[in-house]
């Protein structure tokens, strides 16, 4: 008895079992802690933002520390903008600047001569700008899971950048770089709008207001209070991750349904000593294959285009049609929405094999199921397409 079997076999899915909603699965959240998660990234034009705040300044070092507390205080303004690149760093342009007051014995002032020395403290006032780029890290999303809606979010930074004291009376401009480090505190309040409290410090050169007490640099610390304003989409989207054990087992069973097959194409024709058998008048299952989707998804990928080329050169070598079924599995999504799902993962095989391959679509006949029926015993396989071909 000649024997002819064609096989189609399963190749590698994705499986995920991350539960999710219905339309975004894991947007704006991770079930592990950041750092090991994968995240797609978003648009150039995403997840900017905009701060402006104000608070305090002070001017460390050289003789201040003699002075009130009261009399050391300024007022200072800062605006920055920036962008998060993943949900645990970023990067941030901060301007900032205001009055300072500085205070020094008077031999100490180069305006003074030793003629002129005193021992109280002298007054120096002045005005400066300054930037500086910051590398943000929000450990609580690093160490943490994600969750874009947070109420309190702990962000430490360094920065590098530049300052300026402008010219004032007998003091000329002076400038130096600048090394920056703070910690920033975010307070949600909405999905736009951050609270922010910040406490920083500015190391400058130890000329920059002009007083020379013999150290290597000065340092200005800063507290402000401000409000951060999102710009573009504010989340990230979870990528979700392949299951290599599954994909393993597959490609074993691909192999040996393959070796299965050489095998019987080597046997005779016929088979004497075997008895003889009514042949079968009809085989309604002539062959299957299969399309396996991603969670929530409808787009054929390219590891699974193998599976439709095989089935349209099978209905062209053997002139059959073919039954497309779309299935979504049972633990994602309500039953209305897979219904859908499932149609739509059905037509996208369909539009393949007449769009691609040339296949008539008088030979293709398209059903869906949604998640009431389930062909696997295992969930997520059931996010799937099944092409079977009928015998005529």
């Amino acid at each position: 008895m000649k024997t002819k079997i064609l096989t189609f076999a399963l190749l590698a899915c994705f499986v995920f079992d991350a539960s999710a909603q219905e339309l975004q699965p894991q947007v704006g959240f991770s079930n592990e802690k950041g750092a090991k998660v994968n995240f797609k990234k978003n648009k150039a034009g995403d997840n900017w933002f905009v701060s402006i705040a104000g608070g305090a300044s002070m001017l460390m070092g050289d003789d201040n520390a003699k002075a009130d507390l009261g009399k050391r205080i300024n007022i200072n303004p800062q605006l920055a903008v920036g962008k998060w690149f993943m949900p645990y760093w970023g990067v941030r342009l901060q301007f900032t600047g205001g009055p300072l007051v500085g205070w020094d014995t008077g031999f100490k002032s180069p305006q003074y001569n030793l003629q002129n020395a005193y021992s109280g403290l002298h007054k120096q006032s002045f005005t400066f700008y300054g930037a500086h780029l910051d590398f943000l890290l929000d450990v609580t999303n690093l160490w943490a899971p994600y969750n874009e809606k947070k109420l309190f979010r702990l962000i430490p930074w360094l920065g590098l950048g530049y300052a300026q004291r402008l010219k004032f009376e007998d003091y000329s401009r002076t400038e130096t770089p600048t090394a920056n480090a703070g910690i920033l505190t975010a307070f949600r309040l909405s999905k736009r709008v951050d609270l922010n409290v910040e406490l920083q410090g500015i190391m400058t050169n130890e000329d920059f207001n002009r007083v020379y007490a013999y150290h290597l640099t000065d340092f200005i610390a800063q507290g402000t209070v401000g409000l951060t304003f999102k710009l573009g989409k504010t989340d990230f989207e979870v990528i979700e991750p392949t299951d290599y054990a599954l994909l393993n087992d597959l490609n074993s069973q691909i192999n040996s349904l393959r070796r299965q097959n050489e095998e019987l194409s080597k046997r005779p024709a016929s088979c004497p000593e075997c008895p003889k058998v009514q042949p079968v008048t009809q085989i309604s299952n002539y062959a299957e294959n299969v399309v396996f989707f991603r969670l929530n998804s409808s787009k054929i990928d390219a590891n699974q285009e193998i599976n439709i080329y095989n089935t349209a050169q099978f209905m062209k070598d053997k002139n059959m049609p073919v039954t497309v079924i779309g299935f979504a599995d049972k633990k994602t999504g309500s039953s209305s929405y897979n219904k859908s799902l499932s149609e739509k993962r059905a037509r996208a095989v369909a539009k393949q094999l007449i769009e691609k391959y040339g296949i008539s679509s008088n030979q293709i006949s398209i059903q869906w199921k949604g998640s009431e029926e389930q062909p696997y015993s295992i969930n997520n396989w059931n996010r799937v397409v099944i092409m079977t071909a009928d015998k005529k």
